[in-house]
């Protein structure tokens, strides 16, 4: 299937840390109910509605047949991105997405829904489906995260099934990349991708869902934001929600889902919350061009938005109004 293609020639960085960071400082904190009021809009909430970063048309059509049947939020976007996990030509997500550096097809995926609570995986490998495995963490374990074997022990004993995330192409690209184990990408010639879905269902609640292969031939136990709650997804149901993809170092560091949704709260738009997160990164990467981040984002009233780093990042909507995929303005023009 088409979707818009990414990155350009960015290194694999060290992670950083996430740290928990204070996003604004003032002496009097408005009441709850004036926070909220002051983001919704009076008109009537777009409702159902759901997007999706990049031109993933299937994944989207798939939420929204789960929407319009009468189905919540959080059951729209676990099968709307199943689609793309179970899509061998996706090299970026699920089953046939490229391996690390010895070899691995690790997995990363989280979901959250609209009470908060919210699960999550990281390094998986031989399970095509981790958002759903993320869903059984959150809903059958006191935790939120599991790495590694024991998230792969645990899909085992809630009855995944083994299976090797490996197709001809990816084993054929992994053979040929090992005669120079350079790690090279282009913008939008896309060595790692990943779809982040938000919803909003007819009772007006908002859920989410993350997953990835993470960066192809990335150093094995590597990480990104995908599967980190308030870095590449955050749901807030008073608010809204907003999701990520790119180089998940840099989203990392300004926790940058947690952040949009913050400036929503404030009482930016959708697409105000999304520039001003991309520029709180570029501020701190100062005329650096050789990376890509894409912030895609939804308020209550089913509003949405996206900027991105580099022209080329999309993202699908469909709702009522239409179905379509939305160019997104960039910090680069």
């Amino acid at each position: 299937m088409e979707r818009r293609k990414f990155l350009k020639n960015s290194s694999l960085s060290a992670a950083g840390l996430v740290s928990a960071s204070t996003l604004v400082a003032c002496k009097t904190e408005p009441k709850p109910e004036e926070a909220t009021a002051a983001i919704i809009p009076t008109s009537n909430p777009i409702k159902p509605i759901v997007v999706c970063t990049w031109n993933f048309f299937n994944a989207s059509e798939k939420a929204w047949e789960v929407l319009k049947s009468g189905g919540n939020a959080l059951d729209a976007v676990e099968q709307g991105v199943m689609v793309e996990e179970a899509d061998e030509t996706n090299e970026t997500v699920g089953k046939g997405g490229r391996p690390d550096r010895d070899g691995n097809v690790t997995l990363d995926a989280c979901i959250m829904d609209k009470d908060g609570n919210c699960g999550s995986v990281v390094c998986m490998q031989n399970i095509v489906h981790p958002v759903s495995v993320a869903r059984k963490v959150m809903e059958e374990t006191p935790h939120i995260i599991l790495a590694g074997k024991g998230a792969e022990k645990f899909a085992y004993e809630q009855g995944f099934k083994k299976e090797d995330l490996f197709t001809e192409s990816t084993r054929k690209q992994y053979k040929e990349w090992l005669k120079t184990s350079k790690y090279e990408t282009t913008i939008n010639i896309e060595n790692h991708d990943t779809i982040g879905m938000l919803a909003i269902d007819d009772n007006g609640d908002i859920a989410g869902a993350c997953t990835t292969s993470g960066m192809g031939y990335k150093v094995a136990g590597r990480v990104g934001d995908s599967p980190i709650i308030g870095a590449g997804l955050f749901i807030d149901n008073e608010i809204g929600g907003a999701t990520a993809t790119g180089v998940g170092e840099e989203v990392i560091r300004t926790v940058g889902s947690f952040l949009i949704v913050e400036l929503m709260r404030q009482g930016k738009s959708p697409q105000e919350a999304c520039e001003e997160g991309v520029k709180r990164i570029m501020k701190k990467n100062e005329g650096r061009k050789d990376f890509q981040i894409g912030f895609l984002a939804i308020n209550k009233n089913g509003e949405t938005g996206g900027f991105c780093v580099h022209p080329g990042f999309t993202y699908r909507e469909y709702s009522d109004n239409g179905h379509e995929n939305r160019e997104v303005v960039s910090f680069y023009e």
